[in-house]
């Protein structure tokens, strides 16, 4: 999970261990948040939420869109990612204007 200084998150996978390696979210899409400003010193957080030793690619696809789905980091108000596609609650009520979202 990437986190962004402005609390918004994509969760994403790394099969490759890369240290140098932040996600693939849309550039375009994260640059819209920022001012030129606050581009110029910011600190990014990747946090781990699951690894495997002998985890297919279909497998760990399979977790990062559990992962996504959990964290609603594919509701444009929570997070950056847009796949899977966002699917606001039923009842019209939608936790993330409510602030809240599992960590």
């Amino acid at each position: 999970m990437i986190t962004y200084p402005n609390g918004k998150i994509y969760v994403g996978q790394d099969r490759t261990n890369s240290i140098n390696y932040f996600g693939s979210a849309s550039s375009e899409l994260i640059a819209r948040d920022f001012t030129e400003e606050s581009r110029r010193d910011f600190t990014i957080r990747r946090t781990i939420l699951w690894e495997s030793e002998s985890a297919s690619a279909a497998e760990v696809t399979q977790k990062e869109a559990e992962l996504i789905r959990r964290l609603q980091s594919n509701n444009p108000i929570i997070g950056y990612n847009r796949w899977p596609k966002y699917v606001p609650a039923p009842s019209g009520r939608d936790d993330a204007t409510e602030g809240g979202h599992e960590e």
